[in-house]
């Protein structure tokens, strides 16, 4: 199947002015980070008690899409499916921005970020989730810039090796990811079921942003595009990413009520307030359950529109699983030494607080920038979108 790709022609207005707001999206989350870097962290909601916030939040997110956005890559590269072969280089362009996002989200929540950068490879200590990440994420951009090439330049069995190590070493970056949690000694986040969760929810919400990626841009550009392709992602792969994340979800938030020593935890997260809501509206219902009826369905599961409706509810379904991620176990008071009374003003506070302040918001839509900016700029100078997509199930004259 020889597919055609070419440069977008971003030559109208609507295309120059989008350019200008994300480029000045950019410049604010730039100057809000100076500012922190300036005057110190207290321009954040963080505090002693809360050291991670919303970019920390964020950079799971984005770490995540990363390793589901290569999902639709490999359907090409390691299964073959040809159908999706005009998708391939998108879905590994993303993959690498969405983790250099990442990275960036955590830059902007860093003190030092020279530090951060070094330390892993000149101190290594295998023990330690936060020295064998960076080498996680720095092999991930390595292999995508790889397999990128190989897309590029049509050589097949190094793409197909290439695919198959990349989207490997996705699952092994974001297991890496969700293992930072998993560890640490806090009720809330300790559980094996994390990083197949992380995974999970990844693979959800990167075959949905590809399902509205693939939608809008050959919508914006009048390029032809096959519902069958579409439909197949959303009906065949998607649901079975999205039930995997939901049962996962709900067996590791579960048992804790049940598990000794964290029925206080347990409870707290899932009848304690903003959050709880946050879990059963957010995640479970609206960004899990209904669009899981929705992709059944027959009518809307193969309606382009109510697809579109769906992932969108999934990818905001998961960006709210990875904010319940983060905030909650750090809210919740550990139990560091259970059975003893710890003398220290840090902890005498019972639940603490935190809020997101107009910086940190700055900050996360600098980096969202970022990732806009490069997209469409690589569109522009790159032959990233083919010029159709059509299924192989119908003629190419339909």
């Amino acid at each position: 199947m020889e597919v055609q790709f070419a440069r977008i022609e971003g030559t109208s207005r609507a295309f120059y002015l989008t350019v200008a707001v994300l480029v000045a999206l950019l410049l604010a989350g730039v100057y809000s980070t100076y500012l922190m870097y300036a005057h110190g962290l207290y321009l954040s909601g963080m505090t002693n008690r809360v050291p991670w916030g919303l970019q920390i939040a964020m950079a799971i997110y984005y770490i995540g899409l990363s390793a589901g956005s290569l999902v639709v890559s490999g359907l090409y590269g390691i299964f073959g499916k040809m159908e999706y072969k005009p998708f391939a280089r998108i879905a590994a362009y993303l993959a690498m921005l969405f983790l250099i996002a990442g990275l960036l989200s955590i830059f902007t929540d860093q003190g030092r970020i020279d530090r951060m950068m070094v330390q892993p490879f000149t101190h290594f200590n295998p023990t330690s989730m936060f020295t064998l990440n960076p080498w996680l994420y720095m092999g991930h951009i390595t292999i995508c810039i790889i397999y990128l090439w190989a897309l590029f330049k049509e050589r097949g069995a190094i793409t197909k090796v290439a695919s198959l190590t990349v989207v490997l070493w996705a699952i092994g970056t974001h297991t890496g990811t969700g293992a930072i949690f998993a560890l640490a000694p806090r009720e809330l986040y300790s559980s094996p079921l994390l990083p197949p969760s992380f995974v999970a929810a990844a693979l959800a919400s990167g075959a949905a942003l590809m399902i509205l990626v693939m939608v809008g841009l050959f919508r914006a550009t009048g390029r032809h595009l096959d519902d069958e392709i579409v439909v197949w992602l959303g009906r065949r792969l998607l649901p079975v990413f999205l039930l995997s994340a939901l049962y996962l979800m709900l067996i590791e938030n579960l048992h804790r009520v049940y598990q000794a020593g964290s029925h206080e935890a347990g409870m707290y997260f899932l009848a304690g307030g903003f959050h709880s809501v946050l879990f059963w509206i957010g995640l479970i219902l609206l960004g899990s359950v209904i669009p899981a009826i929705l992709l059944f369905i027959r009518r809307t599961g193969t309606s382009i529109p109510w697809l579109v409706f769906s992932s969108t509810l999934v990818v905001v379904g998961i960006f709210c699983e990875r904010i319940l991620i983060v905030l909650p176990g750090l809210v919740h008071p550990p139990e560091i030494l259970p059975g003893m009374e710890i003398a220290s003003s840090v902890w005498d506070e019972g639940i603490a607080t935190y809020s997101v302040t107009f910086y940190e918001v700055l900050q996360a839509l600098g980096v969202a920038a970022f990732v806009g900016l490069a997209f469409i700029l690589g569109l522009k100078l790159t032959r990233l979108l083919p010029k159709e997509a059509r299924s192989l199930r119908r003629p190419t004259s339909a």
